[in-house]
């Protein structure tokens, strides 16, 4: 490769690498000047917590969309958790703390049902998790009768429905912030890390580096659950309540988080440095426009427009990188 090609092949990467947090800034400076507002501490909290449950959700995302995967009943995973939790506290008078636990393992074991259909059974990722998300919403509706829970211990609802610190600091953002080193340790320090980003990009060569494709496929999905699951709980305390809706069409603000913030939608690239970019801009284009008054529709285009530009974006500089 000559030095213009290779001049070529590293504008096009560091194009790549930084369009995310472009993008975020350019959004961030408009809605700064449509709400004079914007920035005001109480809208930059509420900012915050806004986006804790679905960038949890994200973070879990990630690791599956790195794989080239794709995880479609993280919001169902969100909402079952959630209603599960609340009604052993609120109607089966479990303590917090099993409640709490008995969510998190039912969510372990949902993650590890979706990696044997998905990397064992061979279910395409789209079916197999859209299946389980049908049954979740399902069991969720069958929990609760239809009817929200109240009552839940304030154990559990101080998680997501408290601020503190001084500074009004939502508990669900710093939730989603512990989630996130966690999650960024283990991509950037650990094997397991290397070994999902190896399976999207090339799973044969991958193999033959003698990375074990089915664990690492299953462990992608059950940290999907457990996260999505955390996010349950979360949510819980936003609502101070809990019902069989709550969470519903999260997975698709999930999944624009993870494509917004630069993980390739086909695997082998990403970073939850990344996630995080794409889930501020995700909540900088809702406050904002909730700030400006602005109807949810009008919220839904600029999403859409912003996840179409990323896509062609990305989708252009794999092919120019693919041609040299």
């Amino acid at each position: 490769m000559n030095d213009l090609a290779m001049k070529r092949v590293k504008r096009l990467t560091r194009l790549q690498r930084f369009s995310p947090i472009a993008i975020f800034l350019a959004l961030f400076i408009i809605m700064t000047i449509v709400s004079p507002t914007f920035l005001q501490r109480a809208s930059v909290m509420n900012l915050l917590k806004q986006c804790a449950v679905y960038g949890i959700l994200a973070i879990g995302e990630t690791f599956v969309i790195m794989t080239g995967g794709i995880d479609l009943s993280v919001s169902a995973v969100c909402g079952f958790t959630g209603c599960f939790v609340s009604y052993l506290n609120a109607n089966a008078g479990m303590s917090a703390g099993v409640a709490i636990l008995l969510g998190l393992i039912v969510a372990l074991i949902v993650g590890l049902i979706n990696g044997i259909l998905t990397a064992i059974v061979d279910i395409p990722d789209f079916i197999a998790t859209l299946g389980t998300q049908t049954i979740l919403s399902g069991l969720a509706l069958l929990i609760t009768g239809g009817l929200s829970i109240t009552g839940i211990s304030k154990v559990i609802t101080v998680i997501g429905g408290k601020s503190g610190f001084g500074i009004g600091f939502p508990f669900a953002s710093l939730t989603f912030l512990i989630i996130l080193l966690i999650a960024w340790f283990l991509q950037e320090k650990t094997t397991l890390g290397r070994n999902i980003l190896a399976i999207g990009g090339n799973k044969e060569a991958a193999r033959v580096s003698g990375v074990r494709i089915v664990a690492t496929k299953i462990i992608a999905t059950v940290l999907s659950a457990l996260f999505a699951a955390i996010g349950g709980i979360v949510l819980i305390g936003r609502l101070n309540s809990a019902n069989a809706l709550m969470g519903g069409g999260y997975e698709l603000d999930a999944i624009a988080c993870v494509v917004i913030g630069g993980t390739s939608i086909n695997g082998g690239r990403g970073k939850m440095l990344g996630t995080l970019i794409g889930v501020l801009t995700m909540a900088t284009i809702n406050t904002g426009m909730d700030m400006a008054g602005l109807a949810s529709y009008y919220q839904d285009i600029i999403q859409g427009i912003v996840i179409v530009l990323v896509l062609a974006m990305d989708c252009t500089i794999r092919k120019k990188l693919a041609d040299g």
